[in-house]
């Protein structure tokens, strides 16, 4: 008899040691959204547009810039634009019904169009993208695009990974268009794929207001093949440190280049660059957390039109 409960004091310990905690990001089961109702500008016709953000359940109408809400982190690509004063809504993430009851958001890769006669003509590939933190509204030209998104939200855990449940629909014949509404539009063979990362960084900032981060924790991955269906509780594990010469190491999970800067509000409010300097010690403690989510991986403006990422019940594993 001792030497059975011994044998199953063991085994329960074996199975303590495995056992995992997943913490949900808050509004992470995309069971509530903010439904904005927007008058698009009398010269794209006047009529209201919807424009969708993750958040408490609430209507809001008008054009009014958006600002995260009742304790939402999520923001995305969904914006209101007014391009030389003209009011226009852009939406590409919307709450779509997984089942019953249940929601679940949908990011689409599709085009934008913006048309005055005589006036201005722009055609604007969006991606669908969900991201913790915020978007500057509003949008007043598409150029400099990370310059308004602020990217991240203050986290100091240390999460083994990131989980989540997704569906994945990509155009078996697709091309990859470039149209950011100046010049002409780029159509080139080949396939976008959709995107997820999870960067855990330690920002600080000098005397003069710049930000400078150093990557504490990496996970970054690109789904480029259709799913039959739901696959649920994927994780995308975190690896900290430097990660540069592991086996599993992508070019894509290294260091942001200063080019491709996000951006943040430094203390004096004013929105800059965040630098990644360098690799940070692998037991470090991070001051921020980054996710995002996309129906596409390519630069801004650029993707496979009809690229279409369902996501559900966002969280992180301890």
């Amino acid at each position: 008899m001792k030497r059975l409960l011994y044998l199953l004091t063991l085994a329960s310990m074996a199975i303590g040691a495995g056992a995992q905690t997943v913490e949900m990001l808050p509004f992470g089961d995309f069971n509530s959204w903010i439904t904005r109702d927007i008058k698009e500008s009398h010269l794209l016709g006047g009529e209201w547009k919807k424009c969708y953000a993750i958040g408490p359940t609430a209507t809001i109408r008008g054009d009014k810039p958006y600002t995260n809400s009742g304790g939402s982190p999520w923001a995305s690509s969904n914006v209101m634009a007014k391009p030389a004063g003209i009011t226009k809504v852009s939406n590409a993430v919307y709450p779509d019904e997984r089942s019953a009851g249940n929601r679940c958001a949908k990011l689409c890769t599709q085009m934008e169009n913006c048309k005055a006669i005589g006036f201005i003509d722009i055609d604007v590939v969006v991606a669908g993208t969900i991201f913790l933190g915020k978007m500057l509204e509003p949008i007043k030209s598409t150029s400099e695009p990370y310059k308004k998104m602020e990217m991240g939200i203050p986290y100091s855990k240390r999460p083994k990974a990131l989980r989540y449940d997704y569906k994945l629909s990509i155009p078996a014949n697709g091309q990859i268009t470039r149209s950011s509404g100046f010049g002409k539009k780029k159509v080139t063979p080949g396939t976008d794929k959709a995107e997820v990362f999870i960067y855990l960084q330690r920002r600080w900032e000098d005397a003069d207001g710049n930000i400078y981060a150093k990557r504490v924790g990496t996970g970054r991955e690109l789904l480029g093949r259709s799913s039959s269906g739901w696959v649920n509780n994927h994780q995308l594990q975190v690896n900290y440190g430097d990660i540069t010469g592991k086996s599993f190491y992508k070019k894509n999970m290294g260091l942001i280049p200063e080019s491709k800067s996000y951006y943040a509000k430094n203390s004096k409010g004013k929105m800059v660059p965040v630098k990644e300097v360098g690799w940070d010690d692998a037991n470090a403690t991070p001051t921020h957390l980054l996710v995002m989510f996309s129906s596409g991986s390519g630069e801004p403006y650029t993707g496979t039109l009809g690229s279409t990422l369902w996501v559900d019940n966002v969280g992180l594993v301890f």
